[in-house]
């Protein structure tokens, strides 16, 4: 492939990484205003072992991992860490809804595809910070 094609394939990378940035950034903000305690009582209702350490972390690898991926910063283990997010939320609760949204697995599964993406490709141009 030419220089060219591999550019423009890298920058459709960076364009991927900071979409899904900015989506788990939302997201995480939307469990920061929310409040740990409501966040907690949802995940405790899935059956996940201790909810309210679960609520923070999973707040703040949404809201944290979101801002790192919008800037480029460790992008394969941050999306690593938000595939996981991804993957146990559709088997914890999407999976039981079907496919289509809201509540269906079609939105999460293309997040989790998106990051295990990433984490083949890295984060294309314009990163801040690889390793």
């Amino acid at each position: 492939m030419s220089n060219g094609t591999d550019l423009l394939r890298s920058w459709g990378i960076t364009l991927l990484r900071v979409t899904i940035g900015a989506v788990f950034v939302a997201h995480g903000g939307q469990k920061f205003f929310q409040g740990f305690q409501n966040v907690a009582e949802f995940l405790n209702g899935l059956g996940i072992p201790q909810p309210t350490a679960a609520a923070i972390l999973l707040t703040a690898v949404e809201f944290f991992g979101g801002l790192a991926m919008i800037l480029g910063i460790l992008t394969r283990y941050v999306a690593i860490a938000l595939a996981f997010d991804m993957a146990v939320a559709i088997v914890m609760f999407h999976w039981r809804n079907g496919f289509f949204m809201p509540n269906g697995i079609e939105f999460p599964m293309v997040l989790l595809v998106a990051n295990l993406t990433l984490i083949l490709s890295g984060g294309g141009e314009a990163e801040l910070y690889r390793f």
